[in-house]
C-alpha cells in the first residue's frame, strides 16, 4: 500500500492554512501508518509544516537523507 506524494490538508480553526505533500505513505505489516519525506535541507517552512502535521494529524514524518533516516 504505496502511496506516492500523499497530500495533507493543515487546517486550524475551519482555515486551512496550507497543504503538507510529503514523498511517500505506506502500511507496514502491522497495519501502522509511515510517512516519508526525503530531504537535502530541512527548511524552517518544512520544519513548521512538519510541526502542523504532528499536532493535527498526529502524524510523525519520518525524515530520510543521504546519511540515513531521522527522526
Amino acid at each position: 500500500r504505496l502511496t506516492v506524494h500523499p497530500r495533507y490538508d493543515l487546517t486550524v480553526n475551519h482555515q486551512k492554512i496550507c497543504t503538507y505533500i510529503a514523498d511517500f505513505e505506506y502500511r507496514d505489516k502491522g497495519g501502522c501508518r509511515h510517512v516519508e519525506d526525503f530531504k537535502g535541507v530541512l527548511t524552517p517552512v518544512f520544519k513548521l509544516k512538519r510541526k502542523l502535521l504532528k499536532v493535527l494529524w498526529g502524524i510523525d514524518v519520518e525524515i530520510v537523507t543521504a546519511k540515513g533516516i531521522l527522526k
